[in-house]
């Protein structure tokens, strides 16, 4: 089987040198495997995404000197197969829609049963509040979520090639229902959350290796569960260490201090980036 990575970046905003340090090394392990390396815009949040951004972010990867094996894709042309996913999940009765806001959730969670998780990877826990609610009823205004109680799975197994959890990691329903609660799969306005969309583009696109950042690892769980409910492949996953500033926080997409375009307008050079971050 072909190597095949990806780098998914967002519209926006500028890419940073963390973006850097993720591409490149995306980049260099699908060279070095004589493998396939995509480019695709994630801008399935559209009221945030700008063609502006999209441009720089391939301008600026192009400057890095990365090349990509196909036509860029856009999350954006992909709305139909999520609604279809979504549909599927639905008809089987593991879709719910939640009218829950987050003060509504931090309310229902305000005397947690103690020593139960609060936190997962989607945020505060969800407690369930609409479940049961029919998808008939759905509202534009409504976020849908994955009935956990009604799912039914194996203990699920995903592999990890990241320095800091590499090895054979096991995904149990149990342990999803206590430390995440109900993912979401489309927010409010939006055709799908991350988490679904990712799914069903790597598998469409063949992607064998996911290379990202380690503050997605535990999202790696609520994915391997929804590869095994639409019957898709699993990748190996490779979670790398954050680029992080001189106070040990990670860059986010306002540090603007930290963004490709003002390197390269001070006279940065591409080897100067790879040396910044690592590589």
């Amino acid at each position: 089987m072909t190597f095949a990575t990806r780098f998914a970046p967002s519209p926006t905003g500028p890419l940073h040198l963390g973006h850097a340090y993720s591409a490149i090394l995306a980049h260099d392990m699908a060279r070095a495997a004589g493998g396939l390396f995509h480019l695709r815009i994630d801008d399935i949040d559209q009221s945030r995404a700008r063609r502006e951004w999209d441009a720089q972010i391939r301008d600026d990867l192009a400057w890095l000197g990365l090349t990509w094996d196909s036509p860029v894709e856009r999350q954006s042309t992909h709305f139909g197969s999520y609604r279809a996913a979504i549909d599927a999940l639905a008809a089987r009765g593991l879709a719910y829609p939640c009218s829950c806001t987050r003060r509504d959730i931090e309310a229902a969670a305000s005397a947690p049963q103690e020593g139960a998780p609060q936190f997962g990877p989607d945020g505060r826990i969800y407690p369930g509040t609409c479940r049961g609610r029919p998808m008939s009823g759905a509202r534009d205004s409504d976020a849908i979520r994955l009935d956990l109680s009604r799912c039914t799975a194996p203990e699920l197994a995903f592999t990890e090639t990241g320095p800091a959890h590499a090895g054979t990691h096991i995904v149990t329903l149990d342990a999803l229902k206590r430390d995440v609660g109900d993912p979401v799969l489309a927010r409010p306005n939006m055709a799908a959350s991350y988490h679904l969309s990712i799914v069903l583009d790597d598998a469409a696109q063949g992607i064998t290796h996911v290379v990202r950042g380690e503050d997605l690892f535990e999202a790696t769980w609520i994915q391997r569960l929804l590869q095994h409910l639409l019957d898709l492949p699993t990748p190996t996953y490779h979670h790398h260490a954050l680029i992080r500033d001189d106070t040990g926080k990670r860059l986010a997409k306002r540090d603007d201090a930290r963004a490709i375009a003002r390197y390269r307008d001070e006279g940065a050079t591409p080897a100067d980036i790879r040396r910044m971050v690592g590589l």
